[in-house]
């Protein structure tokens, strides 16, 4: 577990700055500083910095950053993010950091080795979507979610995200991607109601800007693995 902050590079500097100094501005304005949600945005933000590497250290910060967004998810009685959170994403977050540990790449032992998924890993992963998906549906309707059918959406790209990236596969970042443009609708919702949520709609999408370059970093790096 080597310290992941050496090996950034100058535009991987620069996208980690730029990323922290939004969301330090974007919840410095709003009419009430909420300093926990503030801190979740800067340990996922930092999370994604390093998942783009294929640092572990990612998976660490994403176990905080779960217990975090879970408590901020609870104030606003968004079940749906609570439970995956705490429920699904901070678990496998812990499966994750197992596996990438296991798994070191043959050319830089830093960072984890990408996994070109195979069928079986496809058919078990549209299986057990499924089966999240009517299992938690039904959860959050019991407990009288609001806006349940993004909340449904969310725990689904979630669950993708973080399966995917507990199988080291590249297109993790795109499931995150995926969950980040729901919660960007989930927390501009939250927000008409309460303006103190507005922070997290940024923060999201600070979010899926680091993703995207998550997913274009982990491409060209398993083009390097595969040669």
């Amino acid at each position: 577990m080597n310290n992941p902050i050496k090996s950034l590079t100058r535009r991987e500097w620069c996208l980690w700055l730029a990323s922290l100094a939004v969301v330090l501005i974007a919840n410095q304005i709003t009419p009430e500083l909420d300093p926990l949600t503030m801190t979740a945005a800067l340990v996922g933000v930092t999370s994604l910095v390093f998942a783009a590497k294929g640092n572990v250290w990612s998976q660490v910060l994403m176990i905080v950053f779960s217990i975090l967004y879970g408590v901020i998810s609870f104030r606003f009685h968004y079940w749906g993010e609570m439970i995956t959170y705490l429920g699904m994403t901070l678990p496998m977050a812990v499966w994750s950091t197992v596996t990438w540990l296991k798994n070191p790449s043959k050319e830089n032992g830093s960072e984890v080795a990408i996994q070109t998924l195979a069928r079986r890993h496809l058919a078990a992963l549209a299986a057990s979507t499924v089966a999240v998906a009517a299992v938690f549906y039904y959860i959050l309707k019991l407990l009288d979610t609001p806006n349940l059918f993004f909340s449904t959406v969310s725990i689904i790209t979630s669950f993708l995200a973080a399966a995917l990236t507990m199988l080291h596969s590249s297109y993790y970042a795109v499931g995150y991607a995926a969950n980040d443009v729901v919660l960007i609708v989930l927390w501009i919702m939250a927000s008409m109601e309460n303006p103190v949520y507005i922070p997290v709609a940024v923060n999201f999408a600070i979010f899926l800007l680091n993703d995207l370059y998550g997913f274009i970093s982990w491409k060209k790096r398993e083009v390097l693995q595969t040669a």
